[in-house]
């Protein structure tokens, strides 16, 4: 059974700095590209970033670009996104997913089968 548990979250300034945390069990983490989410209160759920399955290829949602940047440890089975310049509109719950071993895109989010529980990003203005 796939568990995917996010850290990190909290309380900030604009302008602050936050490392989001994912640890993965439960399948081979080192076969599969892994992404973050993110999803404001009345909006829909929204890509932010994704990595590929050895780390050497990287995606991100031009709103977070410059800023934000995931990279993964498959040796601890975990990924990161450190996230810089956090604006108020960052403002969120943060999801980390595992995407499908065959999936067309890293920036869907039907193309990932597993879902961590959320983590609250807050920036204050």
């Amino acid at each position: 059974q796939v568990q995917l548990v996010e850290s990190g979250g909290g309380l900030v300034q604009a302008g602050g700095s936050l490392r989001l945390s994912c640890a993965a069990s439960g399948r081979t983490f080192s076969s599969y590209a892994m992404g973050w989410f993110r999803q404001a209160p009345g909006k829909e759920r929204e890509f932010v970033a994704a990595i590929s399955w050895s780390g050497g290829s990287t995606f991100y949602a031009d709103s977070v670009k410059g800023r934000f940047t995931i990279s993964r440890d498959n040796a601890k089975n975990t990924v990161y996104l450190q996230m810089n310049s956090l604006k108020p509109e960052d403002t969120a719950v943060y999801y980390c997913a595992q995407r499908k071993l065959i999936s067309g895109s890293y920036y869907r989010h039907y193309d990932y089968d597993h879902w961590g529980q959320g983590t609250q990003v807050t920036v204050s203005s």
